[in-house]
């Protein structure tokens, strides 16, 4: 019996075999939620020296997903095989670096836990399969887009985008919802909160949605249709004005302070695409229509 029977014929392996995978991935995700915004501003400089004809940069050090190999950002040790395995190091580490004893934010193995959870969830959710397979890369992207734009308020088009046609691909074989749905799911999805956006300004004169989260809400458009759109800005909406009401309170914060929305996004999207007709039931019900 070869491997992907297995998967297919025992679900609770196929789960295990996804979790597994996921906190791998989880850690990888570290890496490119950290490194990433440093690559693209490095880039941004080396376009802007271009474009105005500035001198050029002294050559830096190669940087990206691969190289420096990790380390400790306080004592530059290089991280070994071992101490890069997934939750089990940290523990074994009990959260600090083994050379100079710093701690190690618990943002890594939590990261690591939730990837792997979420990919768990997954494969419990739609069994072995494409649509699990291309959930998991919508969800480990989701994940990243979170990690970034809750650190530095930046969802980078070099993985949104490739999202977004993704959604639209796997949707040409209907795969979700038809790809009619998924094109104006797209299209609904950026002309909705670019509408916000600019009724905001005009009225306030002040940007009230970074234009990353129009480009968002379009790919999650791809992914579940237009349908998938209310559940979603309703969710993200509700959730991030209390966590952003939250979050203003233990700052003690401006009502001006910016609060990323992506996240809410993320999270609301894919809860849309895997539970919205069961809730959109449930809404109906409650409220009599049903």
């Amino acid at each position: 019996m070869s491997l992907t029977e297995v998967l297919a014929s025992y679900p609770l392996a196929f789960v295990l075999s996804a979790l597994i995978l996921g906190l791998l991935i989880g850690s990888f995700l570290n890496v490119l939620a950290w490194r990433l915004p440093k690559m693209l501003q490095r880039d941004w400089q080396a376009q802007a020296h271009e474009v105005l004809g500035l001198p050029e940069q002294s050559s830096a050090p190669t940087y990206n997903l691969l190289l420096p190999h990790s380390h400790c950002p306080h004592c530059a040790h290089q991280v070994r095989a071992w101490e890069n395995i997934p939750l089990l190091s940290y523990l074994l580490l009990r959260g600090r670096c083994s050379h100079c004893t710093t701690r190690i934010s618990p943002r890594y193995p939590l990261t690591e836990l939730a990837c792997g959870l979420l990919s768990a969830v997954i494969a419990w959710h739609f069994g072995f399969g494409w649509q699990a397979g291309m959930v998991l890369l919508l969800s480990w992207g989701l994940l990243a887009l979170s990690l970034i734009d809750a650190e530095h308020q930046l969802l980078p088009d070099v993985l949104v985008l490739p999202l977004l046609w993704l959604g639209l691909i796997v949707n040409s074989f209907g795969l979700f919802v038809s790809l009619d749905d998924a094109v104006w799911g797209a299209v609904l999805g950026y002309l909705c909160l670019w509408s916000v956006y600019w009724l905001f300004k005009l009225l306030t004169g002040k940007d009230g949605i970074g234009h990353g989260d129009f480009k968002l809400l379009a790919m999650i458009g791809a992914w579940g249709g237009w349908q998938s759109l209310p559940l979603t800005i309703m969710l993200a909406s509700l959730v991030g004005a209390l966590v952003g009401a939250l979050m203003l309170r233990r700052r003690n914060a401006q009502t001006s302070t910016p609060i990323p929305f992506g996240p809410f996004l993320a999270i609301a999207g894919w809860i849309a695409l895997l539970w919205g007709g069961q809730i959109t039931d449930l809404y109906l019900q409650f409220v009599g229509l049903q």
